[in-house]
């Protein structure tokens, strides 16, 4: 079913004009029971500062008037807002998807080669049933569009030696939705390559149910494969299910993306010689999530390796449920595994519990944040297990192998470029995640807000809106990482009561005035360091993909904050005002952090700073 995407600003009714009043000045004032007006005299009341409401928070504000918003609020009181939510996502300014059943399936079978370049948006269910050799090649499939969205039903079931390519599938592509389902069931030999696929997209929802079960050396290759995406997730049901000598390779999977959550369950159950590698997956990510679930569970001679998996990667979690129980003559290895450098989670729950036969599970340089619940007692290895104090160089912890990754000219810098005069490359700072408001709290209190009410919560969006949904969620549960309060806010009001439960009510926020400069070189103008350049602390808030307006919050220790003029480097015209962080205590950051590949020294013995990018916030104590 085709979905379009929806988080416009509109009216439906007459209803929706701002009320105004006027004043002995002449000037419209906002009527005082709409959200903003709402949102400022909370700001006045809970804010002891000098500092007015600051632009950047009002600006977010839900733009239902007064009217719309008590007619939202009886909804969500009597829980019926999913029989008005076409109006409840265009009023309340909200970002969700609908479906529609208009789109057409291509059933052809494909009985000759087939080159799918510069095509777009199409279920194709049956394709290539029984196929003997060939290949079929998506190149260039549904590129840049705004909401591609796909569906490969039975394709190549039963084939033979048949290949199927995805390169440069949906790449700069906003929303993306895909499902594979039953993709190459019972197939023999041949192989299937995700290249480049779904390359720096801005929410990639992926699903692959039973994709290659029953099949016999059908080998599966993803390299590059959601590199450098925003938030969204990746879910494999059932993917080799019974599957012989299937090969998979997960090569640079999810690499410098940001909050991406990956769940494999019923991976490779019941099959035999499986050969299954991840490599650099997730790495230099920002809290990437990933839940393995009776992965390879009876499998049978099934070798499994993980190499530099989450590796320079800012947190994160894994759970590994039943990870090859009841296995015959298995082989895991980790090595150079979750070496974070903010400390994650990783859970172990029955892993390995119940395998028969020379089984061998071994540990090579892993992060020390994990839990082993009953695990299996015979045949594992611990080797170079380490922590996240840990002093090699990126260079050592790769395992001897040289690191050769690129960082965006900008990303990272010393705080000595933040001078007058000076030029530099300001990185890409725009924000990619789709225009959404934030919810008045009368309305979002009303909201459940957990995994354990995912039903309800889809029932309300709507089940095309799942895997959005349950990445917010997992994300806004996870155990705060070592040393770092955290927690997700929904409404302007949430986030002042966050902030000011850490710094104290004296506080304001910034953030970058505009996007001008974003890629190009820029000449610093004058600077100024929030508090006099004194070390202070911070609330960093960066957005997550919700139906509304969401953000997680978290505290920063150690920084110094500063205001700097962005200035034209022809004109010396100033084009943006910019706010920068610059971290003090990199103790702790791993060896092979981005900051550190691009400014070329180690933990602790630099300060790195970047940018606060469109739309992020940062609160600091004002003196």
């Amino acid at each position: 079913m085709k979905i379009f995407l929806f988080f416009l600003y509109l009216s439906l009714s007459s209803s929706n004009v701002v009320q105004v009043v006027c004043t002995g000045t002449g000037q419209a004032k906002e009527n005082p029971f709409t959200p903003k007006a709402s949102l400022i005299r909370y700001w006045n009341n809970h804010i002891s500062n000098s500092f007015p409401n600051p632009p950047v928070l009002v600006s977010k504000a839900s733009p239902l008037n007064a009217v719309d918003l008590a007619k939202l609020t009886k909804l969500a009181d009597h829980n019926s807002l999913s029989s008005h939510i076409v109006d409840f996502c265009s009023l309340a300014d909200l970002f969700c998807l609908f479906e529609d059943s208009s789109i057409l399936d291509v059933v052809a079978k494909g009985n000759k080669d087939a080159n799918f370049e510069v095509y777009s948006s199409k279920r194709f269910k049956g394709y290539g049933t029984s196929r003997r050799g060939g290949v079929d090649s998506f190149k260039n499939y549904s590129d840049g569009l705004n909401t591609p969205n796909e569906s490969f039903k039975k394709y190549s079931g039963g084939s033979n030696g048949h290949r199927e390519e995805f390169n440069s599938y949906a790449k700069d592509a906003n929303v993306a939705i895909d499902n594979f389902t039953n993709y190459g069931s019972g197939s023999t030999g041949g192989s299937g390559g995700f290249n480049n696929y779904q390359e720096r997209v801005n929410v990639p929802n992926l699903r692959f149910t039973s994709y290659d079960s029953d099949g016999n050396n059908h080998k599966l290759s993803f390299s590059s494969y959601s590199s450098e995406t925003n938030s969204g997730s990746q879910a494999f049901t059932n993917y080799g299910k019974k599957g012989k000598s299937v090969p998979a390779e997960f090569t640079s999977y999810s690499g410098n993306a940001n909050t991406i959550g990956s769940s494999f369950t019923g991976y490779g159950v019941l099959g035999n010689s499986a050969n299954d590698s991840f490599k650099a997956y997730g790495d230099s990510g920002n809290n990437p999530h990933n839940n393995f679930k009776t992965y390879g569970l009876a499998s049978k001679l099934g070798i499994d390796s993980f190499t530099s998996y989450r590796d320079s990667a800012n947190v994160g979690d894994d759970s590994f449920q039943s990870y090859a129980r009841d296995s015959d003559s298995g082989k895991v290895n980790f090595a150079n595994y979750g070496k974070t450098f903010n400390v994650g989670n990783s859970t172990f729950k029955e892993y390995g519990k119940g395998s028969t036969g020379s089984t061998t599970i071994g540990f090579k340089i892993y992060d020390l944040a994990r839990s082993f619940v009953d695990y299996a007692k015979n045949g594992v290895s611990f080797a170079g297990y380490s922590n996240s104090s840990s002093k090699e160089t990126a260079d050592e912890a790769n395992g001897g192998i040289p690191v050769n990754r690129w960082v965006e000219q900008g990303k990272f810098f010393r705080e000595s470029v933040l001078k007058q005069g000076n030029i530099m490359v300001m990185p890409d700072i725009v924000d990619k995640m789709p225009r959404r408001s934030f919810l008045p709290r009368v309305i979002s209190s009303k909201l459940p807000f957990s995994t354990s009410h995912l039903s309800e919560l889809k029932k309300i969006f709507g089940t095309s809106m799942e895997p959005v949904l349950a990445n917010a969620l997992a994300e806004c549960e996870r155990p705060a990482s070592r040393g770092e309060t955290k927690r997700c806010v929904g409404s302007a009001e949430d986030m002042i009561d966050f902030a000011t439960s850490v710094l104290g009510h004296k506080v304001t926020v910034r953030t970058t005035e505009n996007v001008k400069g974003s890629k190009e070189e820029i000449m610093i103008g004058e600077v100024k360091g929030i508090n006099g350049g004194a070390v202070t602390e911070s609330v960093s808030c960066h957005q997550s993909l919700y139906p509304y307006l969401l953000y997680y919050c978290h505290s920063v220790p150690k920084v110094r904050v500063y205001e700097a003029e962005i200035l034209d480097v022809k004109g010396k015209s100033k084009i943006n005002h910019g706010v920068a962080i610059c971290h003090l205590d990199t103790s702790a950051w791993s060896p092979g952090h981005a900051a550190f590949v691009a400014l070329g020294s180690s933990p602790g013995r630099i300060e790195v700073c970047h940018w606060i990018f469109e739309n992020d916030m940062t609160w600091t104590i004002v003196d």
